[in-house]
């Protein structure tokens, strides 16, 4: 009897390793595993079929009419053509359901066509042809039939057509190269593994041969995570179990490089795929700007019902007299009359909503998506965003948060690699006291590789010892760096070098690579990995060979990373690498105060600083820590946790050697942006892992800090000497005690907060608030509410999420953005309300999760000044100027109900109320609001405090609203009224008609409402006009061709007989309104009249109390073509100083000259300043010039300083 599965299942509990119910089980070539093994489980799996689309035939237009209605807006103008389809209303049900067709069928339209393309790169996709190994044969077949377990053979320059686990590779030490640009922008050759046990397999033959299941995870997006284990089993032999990583799984979508063939069994297939995963949109942000619109609507939406409520109330009041009835153009029949009194009047409130119903804007949500939509290219089109090296500029990753980019109060920052170049050069080591320097200085003689150490170990008292030789093989072993040989396309070695093909190092750390390219420089060469070993060419151009065991690799959560070797004298080395805070308390001797001491001082002058420890490793050691590691490694479940147990009980012990020093130099004009984001107002926080010191170091560079900021700590060093509660009420006092001196607001202290993680972790703490020592969380953001900069240091990724959050949700709730290029930052940008990725170099992963990527950080200054300022100026503008030019539109049909016995009586006429929002006044608007620019981007960029003006929604705040709304208002009451009392020879007879005693001439309502809403056409687009400051082309083409269309409109519409009306109330009616002078005289007036107010109130207040952005528009108008062209922006604040040595001298708008204080006067700045001694402005000599620290040119009122 045969009680291997039994075995099987009671070895499984007897390890403790629980059934994981998460898990899948995939049969290599669909074979039965042999007698003996589980028993055959078939598992069903979606084929290789992508499905990109949303929508099919037959379900198009359901679904996606669900998801349109599914809008508050759109359903509620749909409620209103039902309620205008169900009862007597007094406008027809074309009014509302042309417009909202009209927005229902172009979002339909558009969603149809971008559903068509994805249909079409669907089945691109599913067709393309195939290989898969099928009994020892190679079969052709296509992508979508393809299925979990099938073994697939991929070639060079072919994309692998879903996730496959590698098997074996055309190359000797089974590996190949592969790209992800499709999947996350990288475009280095990422190097995977196949199989151990499988890697030699070179023919379909053998491949076919193979008996094993994989177990691994359920599908999840996460493209750099899987777990997962192969079971090989063998004739008669216990099955060979061997661990699957993210190493050994080939995503669909990347390509095969530098690799003939290779073979790959399918473990996700079709939608299952991490591509197809990844499919899935992130969490949906919501701007400032959406959530204070809907507050708007919620305003306006009550208005509505309070007029309804009013005119309704209103008309019974009218009617309770008996001799007052409905006029006789609303004829009731007796059924409606006998109806109870409470029917009747809400049938009338449901008439009186679709009257005035128009004060909600319906196309305001589509102009909105549009704006957003097309506003988004510009970003992508700014050639200053454009960078060379990467050839590549900003991307837009979602548009739904331009105007988000204006309103940003706190900036958090990564350091590495966002500020900083992330280019690491090695620069020195110490090594048990002794330091290293890589091509040093001696008598002026810059020495070679070998005689540098030669130097050092011939001064007095050196000799060669044992920890110098562990500490440079440690550098060269401990790593994750790959050789390649630089190659043509077609394969043919190239960079001959001394008869050897020259090669390079490449990882996904560039500190790993400088510490390689280092120890070079230094006489130790790390050669290659070949088949396990590891080979190192030492100072004496001897050979080394260490076969390599396990790696330890690096995590954020350890800092550190460790591997172990075997060297040809069969001894076990443990080398470990890492940061000096997760070093130190594992190491048990060693010169540990000098390197600590050296490790100190190269922090505080901003080099990136590693330790580096060893430890020798018995037999039995060994034996211990490979059960721990090989247990880890094969658990499906909790496999990381259990990893981190494993290095944990292995990374003990240690031996010091000593410490590495790399420079990360800063990146271009990263001081120069943090400046201009300090002046915008902005508080800018850098959060990092590095210690303290090199972090530190690193904002003084930046001019986070600058060198009169008043450093606050709060540290664990300063927390280990007092309590924690003592140091924050401590800083607290300091900060109040300093504000209340100096009577400065909380934007003008200039104190500085360093904090580390340690410490974050116990101000954090949920228990704090029961401790007896109040609340320390709000403490510390008091603390930080008063400091301009905030560096935390020591910081995890989830550390840095949570400071985030700790501010978004603080009292102020203000809006935060985050920026990063790497991996351990993603927490922190899907945190904020606003994330940037940088296209850095430790991978995509940034980029790929943020709203926004920029190339460089110094282009951040641009997104936010620049982009941001004109994004929220425009859509600010959109919002408020759609509801006052709604106010405008329906405030009249409120007042005519007085005037018609509140009869529900419509002013205007159908064909005006169902184009006024789509046709007549949208194209300006929308236009407006996608090329406007109220200051120019050179202004916007010099002066970054100019963004203070826009900052926290200032121009969405209630105030600001009501003043719209009040405008409309008062335009409105100037529309109606004016037109009705400017005929003051006239009066209203019974029947609704008016009549002139001079002309004779017949005037109807219809008339009359012609009249307001000409009047209405254009104020609201005049209006615009006059708050239009960057004027193009375009810009006139548009707003006079909008009113253009509405007159040639009303004369088509009224001076023609349409045959598909049954009556026609507007015939010739424009015609004849035109035909009088009164009325063009009226229209002239009124205008002029409504517009007035809102001109005068600008006047006053730019003359008066003008804001910062109207100051900047005053001098930027004296800029182009005169003399002013050299006057400073900020005159008056130009003349306190001077700062730079060098500026630019900007003559016109097109061209600039760089000088320096030193420098004599060009001839071309000379020749301007001939010409302008003719004008009414006082010339300038060359003794009356000066630089102004903004970089332009002003007055002087003696001789004494020349530029």
């Amino acid at each position: 009897m045969d009680f291997s599965l039994l075995r099987n299942i009671i070895s499984r509990y007897c390890v403790g390793e629980e059934i994981w119910v998460d898990s899948r089980t995939v049969y290599i070539g669909h074979k039965e595993p042999p007698p003996g093994a589980e028993a055959y489980i078939p598992q069903r799996y979606p084929d290789n079929r992508i499905v990109s689309s949303k929508y099919t035939f037959w379900n198009f237009i359901p679904k996606n009419l669900f998801e349109q209605f599914r809008r508050i807006a759109n359903f509620y103008f749909l409620v209103i053509f039902l309620v205008q389809l169900i009862i007597d209303t007094p406008t027809s049900p074309v009014t509302s359901g042309l417009p909202l067709f009209f927005v229902i069928t172009v979002t339909a339209i558009k969603q149809g066509y971008e559903d068509w393309l994805r249909h079409k790169a669907d089945c691109s996709i599913n067709e393309c042809p195939v290989d898969v190994v099928q009994q020892g044969k190679v079969v052709r077949t296509q992508s979508h039939k393809l299925r979990v377990g099938d073994i697939v053979v991929v070639k060079e320059d072919e994309t692998f057509p879903c996730d496959l686990i590698l098997l074996s590779s055309s190359r000797s030490d089974g590996t190949c190269y592969v790209t992800t640009t499709s999947l996350d922008g990288e475009s280095s050759h990422k190097t995977y593994y196949a199989i151990p046990d499988t890697m030699a397999f070179r023919t379909e033959q053998e491949v076919d041969s193979l008996h094993a299941t994989i177990e691994c995870e359920q599908p999840q997006p996460d493209l750099y995570k899987f777990v997962g284990r192969i079971n090989i089993y063998k004739d008669k032999e216990e099955p060979v179990a061997r661990p699957l990583g993210a190493e050994n799984l080939l995503l669909r979508g990347a390509t095969l490089k530098n690799t003939q063939h290779i073979y790959a069994v399918a473990v996700y297939t079709g939608m299952e795929t991490k591509m197809a995963l990844n499919y899935q949109s992130k969490s949906q942000k919501r701007s400032a700007v959406e959530k204070s619109m809907n507050a708007f609507l919620i305003v306006y939406l009550c208005i509505l019902i309070s007029k309804a409520v009013i005119n309704t109330v209103l008309k019974y009041a009218w009617q309770w007299s008996p001799d007052r009835d409905e006029p006789w153009y609303n004829h009731r029949t007796e059924h409606e009359r006998q109806r109870h009194v409470v029917i009747r009047a809400f049938t009338d409130f449901l008439a009186f909503m679709v009257l005035f119903n128009y004060i909600i804007p319906v196309s305001m949500y589509v102009t909105v998506e549009m704006q957003k939509f097309l506003g988004s290219y510009f970003i992508s089109w700014d050639e200053e965003m454009f960078d060379e090296e990467l050839g590549e500029g900003a991307q837009v990753n979602t548009s739904d948060l331009n105007e988000e980019l204006g309103q940003v109060e706190y900036v958090f920052t990564d350091k590495t690699g966002t500020l900083t170049e992330n280019n690491m050069e090695f620069i020195e080591c110490c090594v048990d006291g002794n330091v290293y320097i890589p091509h040093a200085i001696c008598n002026g003689q810059i020495l070679s590789a070998a005689s540098s150490i030669d130097m050092i170990d011939s001064s007095p008292g050196g000799y060669r010892r044992e920890y110098e030789d562990l500490f440079f093989r440690a550098l060269c072993l401990c790593h994750t760096v790959q050789v390649k040989e630089e190659e043509t396309v077609d394969g043919i070695k190239r960079g001959i070098h001394q008869g050897r093909p020259t090669s390079f190092y490449i990882s996904s750390s560039p500190d790993e690579v400088a510490l390689v390219e280092g120890m070079k420089r230094l006489g130790y060469t790390y050669l290659r990995l070949k088949d396990n070993y590891m080979e190192i060419l030492n100072k004496d151009d001897e050979i080394e060979r260490f076969e390599l065991l396990h790696v330890l690799n690096f995590d954020s959560v350890r800092r550190r990373m460790s591997v172990i070797v075997k060297s040809s004298s069969g001894d076990y080395l443990l080398f470990c690498k890492g940061a000096d805070s997760s070093i130190f308390p594992r190491v048990v001797s060693g010169k540990v105060e000098q390197v600590k001491a050296r490790v100190e001082q190269n922090a505080v002058e901003g080099l990136r600083t590693l330790c580096v420890a060893y430890r020798r490793l018995s037999q039995s050691e060994y034996q211990e820590a490979c059960h721990h590691l090989m247990e880890a490694k094969l658990a499906l479940q909790d496999r990381e946790q259990r990893l981190a147990q494993a290095y944990d009980i292995i990374e003990r012990d240690f031996v010091l050697l000593g410490a590495t020093a790399v420079e990360d130099r800063l990146q271009e004009k990263a001081a120069d942006t943090i400046e201009s984001l300090h002046k915008a107002g902005m508080k800018v926080w850098v959060l990092t892992g590095d210690k303290m010191e090199t972090a530190a170091a690193t904002c003084y560079a930046s001019k986070l800090f600058r060198r009169t900021t008043q450093i606050l700590e709060l540290t664990k060093k300063r927390t280990e000497e007092q309590s924690l509660h003592d140091v924050l009420f401590e800083l607290n006092r300091t900060v109040l005690r300093q504000r209340s001196i100096s009577g400065l607001s909380v934007d003008c202290l200039d104190f500085g907060l360093i904090i580390d993680g340690a410490t974050l972790s116990a101000v954090l703490k949920p228990n704090q608030e029961g401790a007896g020592h109040g609340n320390y969380r709000e403490i510390f953001l008091e603390i930080c509410r008063n400091c301009s900069a905030v560096l935390c240091c020591r910081m995890a990724p989830l550390q840095k999420a949570q400071i985030v959050k700790l501010i978004k949700a603080s009292k102020e709730h203000p809006i935060t953005l985050a920026i990063g290029d790497g991996a351990n930052d993603v927490s922190m940008i899907l945190e904020a309300h606003v994330g940037i990725g940088i296209m850095g170099k430790e991978g995509r992963q940034a980029a790929r999760n943020s709203d926004y990527a920029i190339p460089k950080f110094k282009h951040l200054k641009k997104m936010l000044l620049v982009h941001g300022h004109y994004y929220y100026i425009r859509i600010a503008e959109l919002v408020q100027y759609f509801f006052y030019k709604n106010v405008c539109f329906i405030f009249p049909q409120f007042l005519y109900q007085f005037f018609c016995g509140f009869s529900q009586q419509p002013l205007y006429d159908t064909a005006y109320l169902t184009l006024y929002n789509i046709s007549f006044t949208s194209l300006p608007i929308l236009l407006y609001s996608l090329v406007e620019q109220h200051v120019s981007m050179d202004t916007l960029k010099r002066e970054p405090s100019l963004y203070r003006d826009i900052a926290k929604n200032s121009l969405l705040r209630w105030p600001v609203f009501l003043y719209w709304t009040c405008l409309g208002v008062f335009d409105a009451v100037v529309f109606f009224f004016g037109a009705y009392f400017l005929f003051d020879n006239t009066t209203f007879t019974s029947n609704g008609q008016l009549m002139t005693t001079n002309t004779q001439m017949m005037f109807g309502n219809w008339t009359f409402g012609t009249l307001i809403f000409t009047v209405l056409v254009f104020t609201v687009t005049l209006k615009l006009a006059l708050d239009t400051h960057h004027w193009t082309w375009i810009n006139h083409f548009v707003i006079w061709g909008s009113l253009l269309f509405y007159v040639i409109f009303s004369l088509l519409w009224g001076g023609i007989i349409w045959p598909f009306l049954n009556y026609q109330r507007m015939y010739y009616v424009f015609m004849q309104m035109l035909s009088s002078g009164p009325a063009w005289l009226s229209i002239i007036l009124l205008i002029t009249v409504s517009l007035l107010p809102d001109v005068i109130k600008k006047v006053l207040c730019r003359a008066m109390c003008p804001t910062a952005t109207e100051r900047a528009q005053d001098h930027q108008k004296l800029l182009p073509g005169s003399v002013a062209a050299v006057t400073p922006l900020s005159f008056c604040r130009s003349c306190k100083g001077t700062s730079a040595d060098s500026s630019h001298l900007h003559l016109g708008t097109a061209e600039s000259l760089s000088l320096c204080r030193s420098d004599p006067l060009p001839q071309k700045l000379l020749a301007h300043l001939a010409e302008s001694r003719g004008t009414e402005l006082c010339p300038l000599s060359p003794y009356m010039l000066r630089l102004s620290g903004a970089g332009f040119a002003y007055y002087a009122p003696g001789p004494e300083t020349s530029v």
